[in-house]
């Protein structure tokens, strides 16, 4: 077990904001654990996080799974250490109109984008409560504050979310535990938006303005911050957006 580092998870590890996430708790001198539906696609971070002298571990995990949250925060807690921070972080942004957005859809999303993050958050607050201590942040998106056309099951799931975050925040605020939900503004500079921005707006990302797309470790850092506020005054709901973006 670490009984030097504290410990966080990220729930949702993925290639940009999650993995931005990791690094920066890395640096910090956190052991940082990751779960990803595809485990084994988590190596080559977990190795370039340990070549730079910091202390990762990566699992295979599916958040929707009742069993696998509560194995894979037993294992952590058991060979690693007490879990200080849970980062949840799945995604499931689709956009489809009203008419062609079917049942498996909408209820993926809603369990990918919102039941999972209740999962999640139960669970860690089963550890932290009883030691008085943690904190749990949530990923929340444009969605979470507005629905926009074609994005009725995205939308409903951050609402969700949003609300999962605030009750959470409300119980365990006054236990010592930091519940916190972010609100990402903006398209984070990724391929996979450079390639939507390209194909709906025909626009080369290259063009814009530097700065227009958030990068992801900016988010790392905004979670960084967020982290070390003093409960005096801790924020529940942050949102973070490019100097360029329309709200």
């Amino acid at each position: 077990m670490s009984d030097s580092k504290p410990v966080a998870l990220i729930v949702g590890a993925g290639d940009y904001i999650g993995a931005a996430i990791a690094r920066r708790f890395a640096l910090g001198g956190f052991s940082v654990c990751m779960g990803r539906r595809r485990g084994e696609e988590l190596e080559p971070l977990v190795d370039e996080i340990k070549g730079s002298g910091g202390d990762a571990h990566g699992f295979t995990l599916d958040a929707r799974e009742e069993q696998q949250i509560a194995s894979v925060f037993e294992e952590i807690e058991t060979n690693i250490g007490a879990i200080d921070l849970v980062v949840f972080n799945v995604g499931g942004n689709v956009n489809f109109p009203i008419c062609e957005t079917t049942t498996r859809v909408f209820r993926k999303v809603w369990e990918l984008a919102c039941f999972a993050g209740f999962l999640t958050g139960r669970e860690a607050a089963k550890y932290m409560v009883p030691r008085e201590r943690g904190s749990i942040f949530f990923t929340g998106a444009t969605a979470s504050m507005r629905g926009s056309k074609g994005y009725a099951a995205f939308a409903s799931a951050k609402f969700g979310l949003r609300a999962l975050a605030q009750s959470m925040a409300r119980e365990l605020g006054p236990k010592n535990i930091h519940v916190a939900h972010l609100i990402i503004d903006a398209g984070v500079d990724t391929a996979w938006v450079r390639d939507i921005i390209k194909k709906q707006r025909g626009v080369d990302v290259s063009e814009l303005p530097e700065d227009t797309l958030m990068h992801p470790d900016s988010v790392g850092e905004t979670y960084w911050y967020l982290y070390h506020q003093s409960r005096d005054a801790w924020t529940h709901e942050l949102d973070a957006r490019p100097f360029a973006e329309n709200w």
